[in-house]
């Protein structure tokens, strides 16, 4: 455990970010869960609905250093295709 005052202070300050991020991680994985589970019940409306929502939510995340850009980017693109595969399909 950190003995001197400003290692004190950095370990309070590294705990209350901590708790912060994994708030953001578990609703951005809530989020990607929603958008999964309307895809893998064809309703395309549902998936499209959510999908808005999640994007907001993982940029959000993304901007705050909670996961790297490149992850948050990832997950839209993946989203966002299987979105227009199950759109494909049903025209």
């Amino acid at each position: 455990m950190a003995n001197h005052k400003s290692a004190l202070k950095r370990a309070r300050q590294s705990e209350v970010k901590r708790i912060n991020n994994k708030g953001y991680k578990t609703r951005v994985k809530k989020a990607v869960k929603e958008v999964r589970t309307a895809i893998s019940d064809n309703s395309v409306d549902q998936a499209k609905k959510s999908f808005v929502k999640t994007v907001s939510i993982v940029q959000k995340a993304a901007s705050k250093g909670v996961i790297h850009k490149k992850q948050a980017s990832r997950k839209i693109s993946r989203l966002a295709t299987q979105i227009n595969q199950l759109t494909a399909s049903k025209g």
